[in-house]
């Protein structure tokens, strides 16, 4: 009785706090809810031969000025640690007159400028910012993607500027992050116990491990110290010394692809040498328990005396059952399939039945792309997602579309949603889903403000569960979020919108930019590369996001939210369980392959978390649990659960370009 009463109490005040946190968020943040900035869309990288810019010459003085003023600024040190000699040598000269515009406000942005002579102002909305002078930097945000200036930068005298685009700046940062992986690949390669594992083991090793500098003299490790790290130098060297009778005693001078301390984190012993930077030093290292969590991928540790050997490698991932594309047809099963449409012509337009947009088609959601009707045929409810061609052709997504079509025509999961055919004519290509009567998750979070802890562990289970089969299928979704969440009528949550899904192999990584800027993981932002542990990020972000009602890195200003993420430090209100804080915190680790999901255990490390501890995944696979999403569902017409939506009768062009044959 005791226990029960404390148990009571103690929901009590998480839900007084809950309440109080919430009052807070909303005083701080009134407008959070209507904030949420657009997705950011993947733009294909520019061919080299395409890049091939003339090069403005520079004096030394000139790639001090660049490098410093990259170096100085803060949003630009947050994306790497150094300004390589290519980068600096890519900024072409710009000249402007006085009374000229640089940047206009509202503009799409393509360009970021350093100020090397003259001076500008800076003004939003007709009032005036401030001033800039030489070495200063703006327009930062249009290398990462193509987004708004937010303010107008015009000269005040005759000035020059060092220009960059960001189809250059991604070439080369992209081609610099692979150039760098590549070479610290090698060095792990030359690691004796490393030797044997896979292409993908080893990178998954280094998407770990953490980059450190150290200065001239600095001790890195101390004799007789227990072992927390172990190294690979990427630069300079390292003194490895050893007190021999009182005395200082240099057995090595390791360099450049050398590693030294893993043998104290094999053995478990203390260290037996000291190592000491010979002038400034970049290592590579791992901590102790994160070497631990990733070492079943290495089968070659040396077996020390009265040892076991140690274990053979877990699997990557363990593959589910075969599943079956008609799954669901039996009377036993929750999960049914409708009948099919042949033709586009058989859909007929659902239409509004009361208030005033009665006998108007009924919208279910829109965007730049176009819009998702909700569709009939044959008594059956679907929902008819057009996309216009023109718009796919302008904004280069020809690509991603058709990724689009060939991951949902492939997915047989009860927690993705279902592509039941494809159409297209003139002005649309067509996808014809299930309908997901329920609605978005995002339009109950935002009725709601935040979850209680039940409902958010549910959410979370079923966006777990539809992971599991995509990422066993070689596919990263990497647009998680609310929005992009729907309920059936069961009240399960499914994954919907895939325009922004990508197939990867084992090892492989993608270096698109795309996202949501409040979910973007870090190595998104950095452009060194990303997998399928971006999508372990994003479930971290959206676990926090249902339980608090905000993201945990949010700011109005882009480069804040950016900065933060890149930092990787954020905060829990103090309503939140010890369990939850421990799930968000070991899914959004900043280093890849560290985060929970993507470790040796894989995505059942998830699974068996304590904060999924009284879900039976069992029974959620088969739909088995009572959903507690069900009471979110309003009961009416089936359009109740959704937001109306005007429709747009703005004249669509006709495309006949032919990217989209297989449709």
């Amino acid at each position: 009785m005791d226990k029960q009463l404390r148990e009571l109490r103690l929901q009590e005040e998480r839900a007084f706090l809950q309440s109080m946190a919430r009052e807070e968020d909303t005083k701080q943040h009134p407008s959070w809810w209507d904030s949420r900035a657009p997705a950011i869309l993947p733009e294909p990288l520019a061919s080299d031969a395409a890049l091939c810019v003339p090069s403005s010459p520079k004096s030394h003085r000139d790639l001090g000025l660049i490098t410093e003023a990259v170096a100085r600024n803060e949003f630009l040190q947050h994306l790497g640690e150094s300004c390589p000699d290519v980068l600096a040598q890519s900024f072409v000269a710009v000249q402007h007159s006085p009374g000229d515009t640089v940047l206009a406000e509202g503009t799409e942005g393509t360009t970021m400028y350093i100020v090397a002579e003259g001076q500008l102002s800076v003004s939003q909305r007709g009032r005036r910012l401030r001033t800039l002078g030489p070495g200063d930097v703006f327009g930062e945000l249009a290398i990462l993607y193509n987004c708004k200036r937010t303010a107008t930068v015009q000269a005040l005298s005759p000035v020059r500027l060092w220009a960059i685009t960001r189809q250059r700046y991604r070439a080369i940062a992209t081609s610099n992050a692979k150039q760098r992986r590549a070479e610290i690949l090698g060095s792990l390669r030359t690691v004796h116990w490393l030797q044997d594992l896979s292409d993908s083991h080893l990178c998954k090793l280094l998407d770990a491990m953490e980059e450190c500098t150290f200065k001239p003299g600095h001790i890195i490790i101390h004799e007789g110290d227990e072992g927390e790290n172990f190294y690979i130098i990427l630069k300079g060297e390292v003194r490895v010394t050893q007190r021999v009778d009182g005395q200082e005693k240099l057995l090595r001078v390791l360099g450049a692809g050398q590693h030294f301390g893993e043998l104290s984190l094999l053995r478990n012993s203390p260290r037996t040498a000291s190592c000491q930077a010979q002038g400034h030093v970049t290592c590579v290292t791992m901590a102790k328990d994160d070497f631990l969590e990733i070492s079943p991928y290495c089968p070659s540790h040396p077996a020390e005396p009265n040892t076991p050997e140690a274990e053979a490698p877990a699997p990557e991932a363990e593959a589910p059952a075969p599943e079956d594309p008609e799954r669901g047809r039996g009377s036993s099963s929750p999960w049914q399939t409708p009948a099919v449409p042949l033709r586009l012509e058989e859909l007929v337009a659902v239409r509004y039945q009361e208030g005033q947009r009665q006998g108007q088609c009924v919208v279910l959601g829109t965007g730049g792309f176009g819009r998702v009707d909700l569709v009939q045929c044959r008594e059956q409810l679907f929902a008819l997602k057009r996309i216009r061609k023109d718009w796919v052709v302008r904004k280069q997504q020809q690509e991603h579309v058709r990724t689009e079509q060939r991951v949902l025509a492939g997915c047989h999961s009860p927690f993705v949603v279902r592509l039941f055919g494809t159409f297209r004519d003139r002005q649309y290509v067509y996808l014809l889903l299930e309908f997901c009567q329920g609605g978005e998750l995002w339009t109950k979070l935002r009725e709601m403000r935040c979850f209680e802890e039940p409902l958010a562990v549910f959410c979370c289970a079923c966006v777990v569960e539809a992971l599991e089969y995509l990422h066993s299928h070689g596919i990263v979704y990497r647009d998680l979020k609310p929005e992009n969440l729907m309920l059936d009528q069961r009240g399960y949550v499914k994954l919907v919108d895939f325009g922004f899904a990508k197939e990867l192999g084992r090892g492989e990584k993608t270096f698109s930019f795309c996202g949501t800027p409040e979910y973007l993981a870090p190595e998104i932002l950095r452009q060194e590369g990303h997998d399928f542990a971006v999508d372990f990020w994003t479930l971290g972000v959206l676990a926090f996001e249902l339980l608090v009602g905000r993201p945990p890195f949010h700011s109005a200003d882009p480069q804040q939210i950016y900065s933060r993420i890149l930092d990787g430090v954020f905060s829990f209100p103090a309503f939140l369980g010890e369990a939850a804080c421990s799930l968000i915190s070991k899914l959004c680790r900043r280093r890849p392959g560290q985060r929970l999901g993507n470790t040796a255990s894989g995505i059942r490390g998830i699974k068996k978390h304590r904060w999924f501890g009284a879900l039976k995944w069992r029974k959620l696979s088969l739909g088995q649990l009572e959903a507690p999403t069900l009471r979110l569902i309003k009961e009416g017409p089936p359009y109740v659960n959704f937001k109306r939506y005007s429709v747009d009768l703005t004249p669509v062009d006709d495309e006949f370009s032919g990217w989209d044959e297989d449709f």
